[in-house]
């Protein structure tokens, strides 16, 4: 039975000497424009004995931030810190898959680039608070996104993906945009 944790395995296209995969958490160690930092590199990199790293969620644009100092990889600082931390994940022996990911509802004005109200499928606020860099905050109702929106956020995951092969990571997991939908889109 444990003989199989160490037996190679094919994965997403991704070799893997072994089926050791590290989970996702949120770090909270990037800068308040949501850029990865050496401290990033450097705990991926300690954890390169995995044989895969499954990223914190990463932000797709700047809506899509909720969490304080968590990354994104929408614009070209976020592409080269992302790019630090697979250089030092690569050259420790590991893979890395960066995970994108939406918070929608569950987000707070204070912890994004732009303090704009979070945006999600319905305008249903959350319960709960959220910690941000003046303590923890009531979350508060989400602007519901237009039928255009979905489509500009759509696309904005296309770009984050792009831009993750930009940072030599050849595999991206995409996690979809919190909170329930109240209607559909076409």
């Amino acid at each position: 039975m444990f003989e199989s944790l160490w037996a190679p395995i094919t994965l997403g296209g991704a070799s893997l000497p072994h089926r050791l995969v590290m989970a996702p958490m949120t770090r909270d160690r990037s800068t308040r424009e949501g850029v990865p930092t050496d401290l990033n590199a450097e705990y991926y990199a300690q954890r390169a004995s995995k044989a895969l790293i499954i990223t914190e969620g990463t932000q797709p644009s700047a809506d899509g931030q909720g969490y304080l100092l968590t990354p994104g990889i929408y614009n070209d600082d976020q592409i080269a810190g992302w790019r630090k931390v697979t250089d030092a994940v690569h050259g420790a022996g590991s893979r890395v898959f960066i995970q994108l990911m939406h918070v929608g509802r569950i987000s707070h004005p204070d912890n994004t680039p732009h303090h704009r109200r979070a945006v999600a499928p319905s305008a249903i606020r959350p319960a709960g608070v959220m910690f941000t860099a003046s303590g923890p905050q009531e979350m508060p109702e989400p602007r519901a996104l237009s039928t255009q929106e979905v489509t500009e956020t759509v696309e904005d995951f296309r770009r984050a993906a792009a831009a993750a092969v930009a940072a030599e990571n050849r595999k991206t997991l995409v996690s979809p945009i919190s909170g329930p939908r109240t209607r559909s889109w076409s």
